[in-house]
C-alpha cells in the first residue's frame, strides 16, 4: 500500500464541489483535476471560476495542473470522483455522470489505486453501481484495487464553511485503504476527519443531512400555510418561539439548488425498493415543491384583493439563484414563480447580480436585467436574500407594492405596500 508521499491525486468533476478540492489537495500532492468540458479546463488555465467558489490565485499552484483528457490521469494513483447526481423529472437518481466518470477513472485504473467518491448517492450506490463500472472497464481484479466513500459538504457561496473547514467523513473497503484515505484528507482539512465503520454509513450520513433540513425546512412552510389562513406573520411567530432555547431556527423559504431538494430522493428511492414507503421524507418534499405555486398565487390573490388587473401587469422579481449571494442557478425555485406569473399573462422583469445572464437564458429562457435597468412596475417580489437587496430601501422601488418572500423588510413605516408571504 502506497504511503502519503507517494501519492498522486486526481479530481474528475471540477464544479462548485471538485474544484475546491483540487485545489486544496495541490497544496499538499500533486494535483490533475479532470472534466469533461473543454470550456471548462480553458477557462481555469486562465486562472477564472464562473463559480466563485475559488479566488484566482488559488488555480495558479506549482502542483496543480487541469485537463479533459483522460491519459493525463494516468500517473495518477488516488482518484477522487465529485459529479453531480441529479435526479430525473420522475424524481428518481440519475447516475448518467457518475457512470460515466466511473468509466473514465476505470480506463486508467491500476493495481494499488484508490477511488474514492464524493458525490451524494443512495447507500449502498457505490459498492452496487460505481464498483461494477470500475471493474468491468479496468479489467482489474476485487483485490487489485480498493473504493472509498466521503461525502462532500460544500455549501455554494460560503466563505466560512469551506473545504478545510468541514469536518470531513470518511470511509473505505478495508482498514488499510481507510487508514490512506484518512490521512490523505486529514493532511489538508483542518477540522479532521470522522472515519465512519463503513462506505454504506457515510453514503447514509450524506442523505440524512440534507434530508433534515429539508424536512425542518418544510415544517416552518406548512407552517406558513397555516399562519396565512389565520392572518398571521409567519415571521412573527418564529420569533416568538426563538425564544425558548431548544428551538430550531429554521425559516420558512424555496428548496432548490443540486442538494437539499434532491438528496432525500436517494434516500426514498432506496427505501421504496427496500419495501419501505416513506411518508414523513415524501410529505416535505411534496410541501416544498408546492411552495412556489403558493407563493405565485398569493401575489395574484392580493393583486386582486387591491383590484389590480392581472393580464399585462408588470412585476419585478429580485433575485433568480437558488440561493443567497451565490451564482448557482440549478434547480432554482424561482423560476417556477416567473413561469406561474407569466401563465396569468403578467410581464415579469428578472434582475440577479450574482447569475449569469447566458446561463439564466440557456437554462431557463429567460432574460436578466440590470437593476437599474428595471422598469417602473406594479409590483416588486423580493425573491432572494442577495446582500444587495438586504441593503434595499422600500422607498428606493418603483412599485408600490412589494411582495417580501425572505421577510426582509418586516417593521417597515414607510408608504409603501409590504406584503410577507
Amino acid at each position: 500500500m502506497k504511503e502519503q508521499k507517494d501519492i498522486i491525486i486526481s479530481v474528475v468533476g471540477l464544479g462548485y464541489v471538485g474544484l475546491p478540492v483540487a485545489t486544496y489537495m495541490a497544496d499538499k500532492y500533486k494535483t490533475v483535476g479532470f472534466d469533461v468540458n473543454e470550456n471548462r479546463i480553458q477557462e481555469l488555465r486562465s486562472f477564472k471560476d464562473h463559480t466563485l467558489e475559488v479566488d484566482p490565485s488559488q488555480l495558479n499552484k506549482k502542483n496543480l495542473s487541469f485537463t479533459s483528457e483522460v491519459k493525463d490521469l494516468a500517473s495518477c494513483n488516488f482518484h477522487i470522483i465529485a459529479v453531480p447526481t441529479p435526479v430525473n423529472d420522475a424524481n428518481t437518481p440519475d447516475f448518467r455522470c457518475l457512470v460515466s466518470a466511473s468509466e473514465s477513472v476505470g480506463q486508467i485504473l491500476k493495481a494499488g489505486d484508490i477511488v474514492v467518491y464524493e458525490s451524494t448517492v443512495f447507500p449502498g450506490a457505490t459498492e452496487e453501481i460505481c464498483l461494477p463500472v470500475l471493474l468491468k472497464v479496468s479489467g482489474l481484479k476485487r483485490e487489485d484495487f480498493n473504493i472509498g466513500y466521503s461525502p462532500e459538504r460544500i455549501n455554494p457561496g460560503d466563505k466560512e464553511h469551506s473545504f478545510t473547514k468541514i469536518t470531513k467523513v470518511v470511509s473505505a473497503d478495508t482498514p488499510e485503504a481507510l487508514r490512506i484515505v484518512s490521512q490523505v484528507y486529514a493532511s489538508v482539512v483542518e477540522a479532521g476527519v470522522f472515519e465512519a465503520e463503513s462506505i454504506k454509513v457515510a453514503e447514509a450520513a450524506k442523505v440524512i443531512e440534507n434530508t433534515q433540513r429539508d424536512i425542518n425546512i418544510a415544517l416552518m412552510n406548512e407552517l406558513t400555510l397555516i399562519c396565512d389562513k389565520m392572518d398571521i406573520n409567519v415571521y412573527s411567530v418564529i420569533e416568538a418561539a426563538k425564544t425558548k432555547w431548544n428551538f430550531l431556527g429554521f425559516t420558512p423559504g424555496l428548496v432548490g439548488g443540486h442538494c437539499i431538494g434532491v438528496d432525500p430522493y436517494y434516500l426514498t428511492y432506496k427505501a421504496t425498493q427496500l419495501g419501505y414507503h416513506p411518508e414523513v421524507i415524501l410529505a416535505g418534499r411534496r410541501i416544498n415543491d408546492e411552495m412556489p405555486k403558493y407563493v405565485a398565487r398569493k401575489i395574484i390573490k392580493s393583486l386582486i384583493n387591491q383590484s389590480k388587473q392581472i393580464k399585462d401587469q408588470s412585476i419585478n422579481i429580485l433575485g433568480l439563484t437558488f440561493k443567497e449571494n451565490c451564482p448557482d442557478l440549478r434547480n432554482t425555485k424561482v423560476i417556477d414563480i416567473v413561469n406561474e406569473l407569466k401563465s396569468y399573462g403578467m410581464i415579469v422583469n428578472i434582475c440577479d447580480p450574482h447569475a449569469s445572464k447566458e446561463e439564466a437564458y440557456e437554462e431557463y429562457g429567460v432574460e436578466l436585467m440590470d437593476y437599474k435597468q428595471l422598469p417602473k412596475s406594479d409590483a416588486t417580489v423580493l425573491a432572494v436574500k442577495h446582500k444587495e437587496f438586504d441593503q434595499l430601501e422600500p422607498d428606493s422601488l418603483s412599485s408600490p407594492i412589494i411582495f417580501d418572500i425572505k421577510g426582509v423588510f418586516r417593521g417597515y413605516k414607510g408608504s409603501k405596500t409590504i406584503i410577507p408571504i
